[in-house]
């Protein structure tokens, strides 16, 4: 597969895929994690004296009064002031004003055209792939990069369609992602351990099948757990639990007993609130009105064990509510415990990503993915639409 350095750039009208779907608080950028990351590849282009087309999508469309939201001109903004090089907001996903933009261009100089999403409120022509759309965008560049990890998974005119129409290749980031996850979902360095958290089993079946039968240990935290423990047997008082899966849970339980590792304790509380009144329980002592909200102290012991020893680690989903404070201390200490080993340590993107960030630890480990769907599909053992299309141009 191709990437962007594959390619003679110089006076190319590039057009840069890339993932700017960046969190957004009354219209300001709450965290530019992905516009940072996305630097290295447009920074490249521009040396080599391309001239930078970049579409991005920017949260979901739905009514028009969502495009006063979910504009791009903010995030153009941030990127001119992060790059040398001149950046301009075109506020159109296509036509005349993108036209004449393009034709105006001067080598180094970077075009931002507005969230592709928009194209949603026209008949989902982006997410459903228009094929008409994606030759329009296309027409515009004379060389197409992927670098949008975070929809990899999905096949949208922006990524998968235009693709089709134009020499293309994948950017430094896409090519890093897909190289870290895959040492984790091809031959890991073993003892493999897997960290499982977040809140819901049914969003991470196939990924608990494909990890069960990949990995040495699976440790399971979060809110997923109190549906693993309840299939264990165990009262989890107002926790949240997902009846539809306690047999699939019973079945992993049953099928790998010699891997998957619960909490023995768990801190609790009796609403989801940072002033709540919290408990540490074991899991048999866990009250009728109390919610499962953190791994407990002797469960973080435990867990330390497995990652002492490890050569690889995957983790996908916080092991608790580490956005309110009495509910971090588990993330935090399963951090601590694997900045400090010698292990390729892979985070896998969404809300284990901002508490990794958020932290303090990005840089003690190995790899934070940039997208949270786009790795677990990688963790199901599937490939990726982004690159599907790719491979099947050689």
């Amino acid at each position: 597969m191709k990437t962007i350095k594959n390619f003679d750039l110089k006076g190319k009208k590039v057009i840069i895929r890339c993932d700017l779907n960046v969190p957004m608080k009354a219209r300001k950028i709450a965290d530019d994690n992905r516009i940072l990351e996305s630097l290295e590849t447009i920074k490249y282009a521009t040396e080599q004296e391309a001239k930078v087309i970049i579409l991005s999508h920017l949260g979901r469309v739905k009514t028009k009064e969502d495009k006063k939201k979910y504009s791009l001109r903010p995030v153009a903004d941030r990127l001119n002031k992060l790059l040398d090089s001149k950046v301009t907001f075109v506020e159109a996903t296509r036509g005349e004003e993108v036209e004449n933009a393009i034709k105006q261009m001067k080598p180094k100089e970077v075009i931002v055209l507005e969230n592709t999403r928009f194209e949603d409120l026209d008949g989902n022509k982006e997410s459903d792939n228009n094929k008409e759309l994606a030759k329009y965008w296309a027409s515009l560049g004379d060389i197409f990069i992927n670098d949008a990890f975070g929809t990899a998974h999905r096949s949208h005119a922006s990524n998968v369609g235009i693709a089709k129409y134009l020499p293309s290749g994948i950017g430094l980031l896409m090519e890093r992602e897909v190289k870290q996850i895959s040492k984790a979902t091809t031959k890991p360095k073993k003892p493999y351990v897997v960290i499982l958290g977040g809140s819901k089993v049914a969003d991470k079946i196939d990924v608990i099948k494909f990890l069960c039968k990949k990995a040495d240990y699976v440790l399971i935290g979060g809110a997923m757990s109190m549906t693993f423990l309840k299939a264990a047997g165990f009262e989890v008082g107002k926790s949240n639990v997902e009846n539809k899966k306690l047999d699939f849970c019973v079945e992993m339980l049953d099928k790998y007993s010699n891997k998957i590792v619960l909490p023995i304790d768990i801190i609790t509380g009796n609403e989801i609130n940072k002033n709540t009144e919290t408990h540490t329980r074991f899991i048999n002592e866990i009250g009728e009105d109390e919610i499962g909200l953190d791994i407990g102290p002797r469960t973080i012991k435990v867990f330390k064990q497995y990652l002492e020893d490890a050569k690889t680690i995957m983790w996908n989903g916080p092991v608790g509510y580490f956005e309110l404070e009495p509910f971090e201390e588990g993330t935090r200490k399963l951090l601590e415990i694997i900045s400090k080993t010698k292990a390729t340590t892979i985070i896998g993107g969404g809300e284990t990503a901002s508490a990794v960030i958020g932290m303090g630890y990005q840089s003690k480990v190995s790899h934070v993915s940039t997208g949270g769907g786009a790795c677990l599909y990688m963790l199901e053992g599937k490939e990726l639409p982004a690159l599907k299309v790719l491979n099947a141009k050689k």
